[in-house]
């Protein structure tokens, strides 16, 4: 196994060690799945990618040391194979923590074998992970660590743009905001390339679009726009390690959705940061399946050898892994 570290400036403290154990879990469980998920890469079928990464996590959270409870999963909101909200996992002798989920994030992409999608988990102590409860979509800005005071909700979209330019020490016309391509965001779009704004639309990713605002030499300044809570809770964990800014806002996109929330007693008007969605330390790991940017995807190397490239965040730093291990497969002239 390769392993490039690239060091956060927050020291890793004592009170990190929940997220120091998990680090190994992570990592373990995202891979897993990845390569289960890249089984069904370009086979048009998402449904089959989202249930074999599903039960490769399971598998791998069940065996686990301490006991595990899913505070936010992918497959409800998209009605796919899931981990669901509230279900513990593990063995119970042990630590109890928090988990956030998707087993496959652009599952679109994965069925179609194109790059772009990734498995992510992050985890927290237990009781640590805000839950939006019926909430599906929240409104986010994401940027990085120069600009983290320099967001409001509230205000306009030209009125963040602005400000996080300022911080950054750019003209606003040498400015890259990422936006998920959905019809919501049209108008948003519009207005920021009015301005003069790089405006990067990729059809899905928003965790994906979080780690490039947050992380050095992506290309891309902030994150704007609409997307799921799941990846809210998995981008506030990376955001709260790395020392970035984030402001998030619950944003039905449904009558049903908003009665639901209303009647679970959430505010549909409270802005919340990083530090409002997760209590405590944290950590959030990603694994590639089809490759891109950020991850690449699984490749077989020397023959009965498979590589995976992974990313974790946890406090202190974040790291790169290349990790080539053995595949064993069945010897068909056998029986």
């Amino acid at each position: 196994m390769s392993l490039v570290e690239e060091p956060v400036d927050a020291a890793r403290s004592a009170s990190d060690g929940l997220a120091a154990s998990l680090e190994s879990l992570a990592l373990t469980a995202v891979r897993a799945a990845a390569l289960a998920a890249a089984e069904h890469a370009g086979s048009g079928d998402g449904k089959a990618a989202d249930g074999a990464a599903t039960e490769a996590m399971r598998v791998i959270l069940g065996e686990t040391k301490g006991r595990g409870t899913v505070i936010i999963g992918e497959g409800e909101k998209d009605k796919a194979p899931m981990l669901y909200n509230g279900e513990q996992l593990g063995d119970g002798d042990g630590p109890r923590f928090d988990i956030a989920v998707d087993p496959v994030e652009c599952t679109d992409l994965c069925a179609a074998g194109l790059p772009g999608s990734l498995t992510t988990i992050a985890f927290a102590g237990d009781g640590c992970l805000w839950s939006p409860g019926p909430g599906l979509y929240q409104d986010k800005l994401v940027v990085g660590r120069a600009a983290r005071d320099a967001i409001d909700l509230r205000e306009e979209p030209e009125h963040n743009v602005k400000s996080v330019a300022a911080a950054l020490g750019k003209p606003v016309d040498d400015m890259r905001v990422l936006i998920l391509d959905k019809p919501r965001h049209v108008e948003l779009a519009a207005r920021l390339r009015a301005m003069n704004v790089a405006v990067v639309m990729p059809s899905a990713g928003d965790v994906a679009g979080a780690m490039f605002a947050l992380l050095p030499g992506t290309g891309i300044d902030m994150l704007m726009g609409v997307g799921g809570t799941p990846e809210g809770i998995m981008a506030a964990c990376a955001v709260k390690v790395l020392g970035g800014g984030m402001q998030t806002q619950l944003a039905p996109q449904s009558d049903d959705e908003r009665d639901a929330i209303i009647a679970a007693g959430i505010s549909l008007d409270e802005i919340l940061d990083a530090e409002s969605l997760i209590r405590g330390p944290a950590i959030f790991a990603a694994c590639g399946i089809t490759g891109g940017t950020m991850l690449e995807a699984p490749r077989n190397m020397a023959p009965g050898w498979i590589s995976t490239h992974s990313l974790i965040v946890s406090p202190g730093s974040y790291r790169r892994i290349v990790e080539s291990t053995p595949v064993f497969e069945p010897n068909l002239s056998e029986g």
